[in-house]
């Protein structure tokens, strides 16, 4: 019983980042992501990533890594720059609701 009082902060954080991002704005932006990663998120192209139902927390963690160029991939760099906080945030809200 004790584990999970400690593990409780992470998880209201964790909660209210969901709860913060607006799931259809995400939609609305993953309208470009869906040449490469599919409608829902199912890409088509052998080698792109399935992003349907990914960790949200691990969907924002790449796209930040793409922005700020600590992952590299020259094909992402255009679609990241104009990118804010709040737009991955939404976009990785969206795909996190898929199945």
């Amino acid at each position: 019983m004790q584990r999970w009082l400690g593990a409780l902060p992470l998880l209201i954080l964790l909660w209210g980042q969901a709860l913060a991002a607006d799931i259809e704005a995400g939609k609305a932006k993953a309208v470009v992501c869906s040449a490469c990663h599919g409608v829902e998120g199912k890409a088509l192209i052998p080698g792109y990533p399935h992003l349907a139902g990914q960790n949200a927390a691990y969907l924002v963690k790449q796209l930040k890594a793409f922005k700020e160029g600590s992952r590299k991939e020259p094909l992402m760099l255009p679609f990241m720059a104009p990118l804010t906080e709040a737009d991955m945030e939404n976009l990785a809200a969206y795909y996190a609701s898929l199945k």
